[in-house]
């Protein structure tokens, strides 16, 4: 059998009493980093006078070697009763694990998935935004158009949207998002559960303004609904493709996507 198990993603006395048995009870864990999950099982051990199986097996387990991994499997490694524990939150929320259930239903193997501690919901609810119904966007690319995209469907599309950044983007996420709607309310938290955990309302640029430079620590970025806007057959690589001055460009793709008219005026120039 496998069983998914969630892990605190702060403060370690959020871990469930059925997380606990599951991970004492696992005769392998899988884990997204080793270390990380043999630190928390002897914090368990000397916290909570926890005794685990002996001889367990700890295997590796990341984004990086997942899909080879469940390549090479066998139904009868879950004759065993294996446990997958990411570093921190739950398994399959922008981290490994939604591999590992296809290949169980796939195969007629049994599997559970323990509910538990997660930032998306924790930061959503703790939002304050009316708006309940939710997207999850999880990170957003990196760099590129495709970026660009991404984040035209996460300010548009009429739900509360809530997006992971890293400490190493969240300024460029916020300047990004100031861009598009610099009126847009927005709701971001870091280190959530832990010791500086901070919450944050306000527009983009006054966020950045509070934050003033310090950007250390893994966010969650909610952001309040905005209009919907329909799909168009017709793409800002359409628009930028003809022959047009690029104040026409802009007015064009902001009727499409919403975008700010100015700030996509402004986003063109700097093409």
């Amino acid at each position: 059998m496998l069983s998914l198990v969630p892990t605190p993603i702060g403060n370690i006395g959020d871990i469930s009493l059925r997380a606990i048995e599951a991970l004492r009870e696992a005769d392998i864990l899988l884990c997204e980093d080793t270390r990380v999950t043999k630190k928390l099982i002897n914090i368990l051990k000397e916290r909570y006078n926890t005794s685990f199986k002996e001889n367990q097996e700890f295997i590796s387990l990341h984004s990086h070697n997942e899909q080879d991994f469940v390549e090479k499997l066998e139904p009868s490694f879950f004759e065993q009763n294996i446990v997958y524990a990411s570093d921190a939150g739950m398994p399959g929320v922008s981290d490994p694990g939604q591999t590992l259930i296809r290949y169980c239903i796939e195969n007629d193997v049994e599997y559970d998935v323990l509910p538990g501690a997660n930032a998306v919901l924790t930061a959503f609810v703790a939002s304050g935004f009316i708006e309940t119904k939710m997207l999850f966007f999880g990170f957003l690319d990196h760099k590129g158009s495709s970026r660009e995209q991404q984040l035209q469907e996460a300010m548009y599309n009429g739900y509360t949207t809530v997006l992971y950044e890293s400490p190493h983007r969240i300024e460029k996420l916020l300047r990004e998002i100031d861009k598009v709607d610099d009126q847009r309310e927005l709701f971001v938290a870091k280190e959530l559960t832990k010791k500086y955990q901070t919450y944050l309302h306000g527009e983009a640029a006054d966020i950045l303004t509070k934050l003033n430079g310090n950007f250390k620590g893994e966010w969650v970025v909610v952001i309040q609904a905005g209009d919907t806007h329909a799909s168009s057959a017709v793409s800002e690589k359409d628009i930028l493709a003809l022959d047009l001055p690029k104040k026409v460009q802009a007015k064009l793709i902001s009727k499409i996507t919403g975008e700010n008219t100015k700030s996509c005026y402004q986003r063109l120039l700097e093409i």
